[in-house]
């Protein structure tokens, strides 16, 4: 049998998410003939803003963001979810449907369960439902306080403190992600988006090529980001989510 550390599901794939490793043996082996291994390419939308929530995802690797479509076809990203997270958390609390669109913004993989599936394992899984329940508050801070940021931080200190928190999800300095999803991200236009990313860059925080950027410097980009970070994080430690220290 493996251990906390070494979990596989049915079909050999490591599990990486962190609920999924910190639930007890025998609520994983309840939650683990539902789940089905997916890959989740850049782009795949999970969710559309309005759907029935018919199937959860626990996160194993990438990034989901999480965005708000209004009428006149603006969108602006209110959240993000890596791997100490679920994708339609609202089951957990008898929600039924969702207004946000999940989109994946940086490859990995991870678990597809059945909204049905996932209400009827709740009911002998205690710890599975509190550490959900305990995800879904926390996002629900970190939306709270990505609104606050988008209306009152200038847009290189809101790319610096989205850079940080992706960087703390993916473990990699290296950030797949294009020119429009930043303009998304930061809730303006392309043009902002260049002038804040130069302005990271100049500082050799970032580099910034086509369709990726590069963290130079943690330490500068902490420095030049707004405290919304450190603000989000504080409680983002308590998932799992530690700051990174890849790049000095």
């Amino acid at each position: 049998m493996n251990n906390v550390h070494e979990r596989l599901d049915p079909a050999g794939h490591s599990v990486n998410n962190i609920i999924l490793r910190e639930i007890p043996e025998p609520e994983f082996r309840q939650v683990e003939k539902y789940l089905k291994y997916v890959e989740l390419r850049a782009g795949d939308t999970l969710h559309e803003a309005g759907d029935y929530i018919t199937d959860s995802y626990f996160v194993n690797s990438g990034l989901v963001s999480f965005v708000i479509d209004t009428d006149e076809g603006k969108s602006v990203e209110v959240g993000i979810a890596g791997r100490e997270g679920m994708i339609g958390v609202g089951v957990v609390a008898g929600l039924s449907r969702t207004i946000r669109r999940a989109v994946v913004q940086v490859a990995g993989d991870g678990f597809r369960i059945e909204a049905a599936a996932l209400r009827t394992t709740l009911a002998s899984a205690p710890v599975l439902e509190k550490k959900a329940n305990l995800f879904a508050a926390i996002q629900s801070m970190q939306t709270a306080q990505t609104a606050a940021c988008n209306r009152l931080h200038p847009a290189d200190q809101r790319l610096a403190r989205w850079l940080l928190a992706a960087e703390d999800r993916v473990e990699t300095p290296w950030l797949a992600i294009t020119h429009d999803f930043l303009a998304t991200m930061l809730g303006t236009d392309r043009p902002t988006v260049s002038v804040a990313a130069r302005r990271l860059q100049d500082q050799q925080a970032i580099e910034y090529v086509p369709g990726a950027v590069r963290v130079l410097s943690r330490h500068r980009l902490e420095e030049l980001a707004c405290e919304c970070y450190q603000v989000i994080q504080q409680f983002n430690g308590e998932l799992g989510i530690k700051q990174q220290t890849l790049a000095v």
